[in-house]
């Protein structure tokens, strides 16, 4: 085998029912100078079975067993097996399309300072998508710039991870995968965002990306929305936080939530913002209510602290972006949306 241009990291466990497919589209892939890293993460299904007779028609399949420790512990053991500079994740429930490693495997080549690049993705599902995930589809396939995929980091996680190559140097730059309690690929990207590094989407559906009912996202307690806050609020106070105050707008439940793990992290909030007439000359978490014609005046009197528009509604954040920018205010300067 030719030396690999980039190494595809695929943990597996007990996917018999999927995996074959998933590993014909990565051998019919256009670049033929790659390797597939896959992790067995002790499978009790006829998962190994199926590497086995894949690795023994193909001689870029690699295959590692271990015991069943889990998706993170299964990555870092990958990443240390990879041997190209560049590493592409994958799932083995989910299918590339054949141009995939090909178009990413250039844009890197073209944009040396993009640490890593997605694709557009297509949802499938074989009991049929959810309307909330549709939602999320055309969202995420929005987000193409590194402008882009910043301006909306703290809103949700703005890549799919089995649809992005990333540089090795970066993972090994940030420290690989980490168990902190919340989504192990969110959790990389704000660290690679907090380095400084940025990321980017070829803006084509180079992934079919399955939606089921036994994906981790739906069982895995890591991905539920109140562990996702606290990604963004431990982050938050690591990087546009550090001055230790900001002003929430958006004094409803997403605000509340998100203002608890940032009080409990020392932040310091001197007010909330609303439109909502029953909330202004209240209190929130001891902090005064105010309506917008008062953000000036309250902001200044605080020391201009950065402002989080923490509304779940991309409408409603649309509209307070509006509101800002006439303020003369600077997105990811003076003003993060988080949701």
């Amino acid at each position: 085998m030719t030396e690999a241009r980039v190494s595809v990291l695929l943990p597996v466990y007990n996917a018999e029912r999927t995996l074959q497919e998933a590993l014909d589209t990565l051998t019919a892939q256009t670049l033929g100078d790659f390797e597939v890293v896959a992790v067995n993460d002790g499978s009790t299904d006829r998962t190994a079975d199926i590497l086995d007779r894949a690795a023994a028609h193909d001689d870029r399949i690699r295959i590692l067993n271990y015991p069943h420790r889990g998706l993170i512990d299964s990555l870092n053991d990958g990443i240390v097996e990879c041997r190209a500079p560049l590493i592409a994740r994958f799932d083995a429930d989910d299918r590339a399309r054949p141009h995939r490693l090909e178009r990413q495997v250039a844009y890197l080549d073209r944009h040396p300072g993009i640490a890593a690049v997605g694709c557009q993705v297509h949802c499938f599902s074989d009991t049929g998508i959810a309307e909330g995930f549709r939602v999320y589809e055309a969202w995420i396939n929005g987000l193409l710039s590194p402008e882009e995929i910043a301006r909306e980091i703290f809103i949700e996680s703005p890549l799919v991870h089995p649809s992005v190559t990333i540089r090795r140097s970066i993972l090994d730059e940030v420290g690989g995968y980490m168990e902190r309690g919340w989504a192990e690929d969110y959790d990389l990207w704000l660290r690679i965002h907090g380095a400084g590094h940025p990321m980017a989407k070829i803006p084509e559906a180079l992934h079919e990306w399955r939606d089921s009912q036994d994906r981790l996202t739906r069982t895995d307690g890591r991905y539920s929305v109140e562990n996702f806050l606290r990604a963004k609020a431990y982050y938050l106070t690591h990087g546009p936080l550090r001055t230790g105050a900001c002003i929430i707008w958006g004094a409803g439940q997403m605000g509340r939530r998100l203002s608890k793990h940032l009080l409990r992290a020392g932040v310091r909030i001197p007010a909330f913002v609303d439109i909502d007439p029953k909330k202004i000359g209240n209190t929130r978490r001891g902090a005064p209510i105010i309506s917008p014609n008062d953000l000036e005046r309250v902001r200044a009197d605080s020391g201009n602290p950065v402002l989080l528009a923490s509304v779940p509604s991309r409408g409603a954040r649309d509209l307070i972006r509006r509101n800002l920018d006439a303020l003369g205010m600077v997105e990811t300067v003076d003003y993060w949306c988080v949701a």
